[in-house]
């Protein structure tokens, strides 16, 4: 299985990282994506590493660290995502619930980042927390044919879903999507599982049974069997097709 959006380099996992690993691996995490918060958070993405899991990075600023006063020049973005070790640009996108102050500043960022993703051909890995119309707005004028990405952590309705996809964009499937009163289940059952992929967001939003501790790359398998049961599928198909699905838009071989 692939977890393709994963914040391992936080201090939720300091104390017991290695143990986190061994319990992906045995769970069948063979890779795992690294969306970046900030600037800081890739020299601690290079400090990875496990015999039997492939890490992939990212880089990007978050909206709630725009938020915060951190940025990067667009040079600055482009070199490091032009870089092959860089498999995405982001995680950026929107985020409405903590403030509404701050709404240009995001937007800017956004296309910012929509920017260097269309010149480095490479996808974007977009946030959006009570933000969905502004976002799928910016993403209507940015695309151009070139732009691809991934809406992580989708909750959207399905009528969200299809003009995401019509945009060109793919649905990252986590933990909100188990919770049985959130009603995003409902949603996805109504839109194409070969445009999906499985996520944890770890160490936040882990999936029922789990819900409520820290999230970690393990319990994507939980996500892979809901998403199986709402699609009416076996589980080894779920995680063939969302695994080929990551591998196309992240280039993973």
């Amino acid at each position: 299985m692939i977890d393709t959006h994963c914040h391992l380099y936080l201090d939720q996992f300091e104390e017991d990282l290695d143990a986190v690993l061994d319990c992906a691996a045995q769970a069948g995490v063979s890779h795992i994506c690294l969306p970046a918060i900030d600037l800081d958070s890739l020299p601690k993405m290079d400090q990875l590493q496990h015999p039997e899991i492939t890490f992939h990075k990212m880089a990007g600023i978050h909206p709630t660290s725009v938020n915060d006063g951190k940025g990067i020049s667009e040079q600055k973005l482009y070199d490091l995502c032009s870089q092959s070790e860089y498999v995405a640009v982001g995680e950026t996108g929107l985020d409405y619930y903590w403030s509404e102050d701050y709404k240009s500043r995001q937007k800017e960022s956004l296309r910012m980042h929509c920017r260097v993703a269309k010149e480095v051909q490479k996808p974007i890995v977009l946030h959006n927390r009570e933000s969905t119309d502004d976002l799928l707005d910016i993403i209507e004028e940015e695309q151009d044919g070139s732009l691809q990405g991934i809406w992580h952590s989708f909750t959207g309705s399905s009528d969200e879903g299809k003009r995401t996809i019509d945009l060109g964009l793919e649905l990252g499937i986590g933990g909100i999507f188990t919770f049985k009163n959130a009603g995003v289940d409902k949603a996805v059952a109504q839109l194409p599982i070969d445009r999906m992929m499985l996520e944890t967001d770890a160490p936040y939003l882990a999936p029922d049974p789990k819900r409520g501790k820290r999230n970690e790359p393990a319990f994507v398998k939980y996500t892979a069997v809901r998403l199986a049961e709402v699609m009416d599928m076996s589980v080894d198909e779920v995680e063939s097709i969302t695994d080929e699905n990551a591998k196309r838009l992240f280039k993973i071989s």
